[in-house]
């Protein structure tokens, strides 16, 4: 069996080779096994377990359901938890696939794993709000309460309320790093344990602010500019907006089995063009939107 194991560039192996395979070599010889996968019928009659990020488990949702569909007799139990929760979970064998919206650190490098899409990160505010565009220092500075009301930008005279996700989320840790430049966020921002939670207090209290992945940005709330670049896919795509995070997979060893069908499944034409339609970034080549 090939060894897909998919490591940081930046490290280097024993034996001299670059430590890892490139995500594209690994996402691309997955994908020659769906056809495998599709002549055998895909059925096991399996069930396994996938835990993890919040940002990722409602696509690991619909794709599971899809699977599901076209494989009956597997099961595909979704969990949250967290993005460092479903590391830890996959690391004591508690699941199968473990999900993050966040790059593995030096220690979590060892695990295998492979990115299955990207996701923009969306700062969001009330649509009473007149605000449209801000500035990375002016968020930065929200979040320390450096800027404290909203009259110091051109908003409502009004404090800000500041709506931050919890600590081991993704998406914070996401943020923190695209965004806080080592800066802590204030002790007394809201915590929110989901993006949708973000969403839902954001569209209900015109003087809030938060973040949320921008796949689930919808009617209840604005995305704000940054440095006058729109949130948007299109604008993910080609570079111009600059706040964006992976979504991984993660196993304690090479996945096989049940795991390693979804797997194939999340990385082929069909599984990126669902996660596309939902607005995330493909990792596969020759999907359209």
């Amino acid at each position: 069996m090939i060894d897909l194991r998919v490591k940081n560039p930046r490290h280097t192996r024993a034996d001299g080779r670059p430590a890892g395979w490139r995500k594209a070599a690994a996402a691309a010889a997955l994908i020659l096994s769906v056809s495998l996968l599709s002549a055998c019928g895909g059925r096991n009659d399996e069930t396994i377990t996938v835990a993890g990020s919040t940002s990722v488990q409602p696509y690991a949702e619909m794709l599971a359901e899809e699977y599901e569909i076209r494989y009956p007799g597997n099961v595909i139990d979704i969990q949250g938890g967290g993005s460092s929760a479903g590391i830890a979970a996959v690391e004591s064998d508690a699941a199968d696939i473990g999900m993050s919206s966040r790059a593995l650190d030096e220690k979590e490098q060892e695990l295998w794993f492979v990115e299955i899409a990207k996701d923009g990160l969306a700062v969001i505010i009330n649509h009473n709000n007149p605000i449209q565009d801000l500035t990375l220092d002016q968020i930065r500075g929200i979040y320390t309460t450096a800027i404290p009301n909203w009259s110091e930008l051109g908003g409502p005279e009004a404090k800000i309320h500041v709506i931050a996700r919890e600590e081991g989320s993704g998406t914070r840790s996401a943020f923190e790093s695209l965004v806080m430049g080592g800066e802590p966020i204030a002790p007394r921002a809201i915590i929110q344990a989901s993006n949708g939670a973000v969403r839902q207090l954001v569209s209900g209290d015109p003087h809030s602010i938060g973040f949320i992945s921008l796949g689930l940005v919808d009617q209840t709330v604005k995305a704000l500019r940054l440095e006058g670049v729109a949130a948007t896919w299109d604008n993910v795509m080609n570079g111009s907006y600059r706040l964006f995070r992976p979504f991984l997979f993660i196993a304690g060893e090479q996945p096989t089995g049940l795991a390693e069908q979804f797997i194939h499944f999340t990385l082929s034409l069909e599984g990126q063009q669902l996660l596309v339609h939902e607005g995330l970034i493909p990792v596969t080549e020759g999907v359209k939107r």
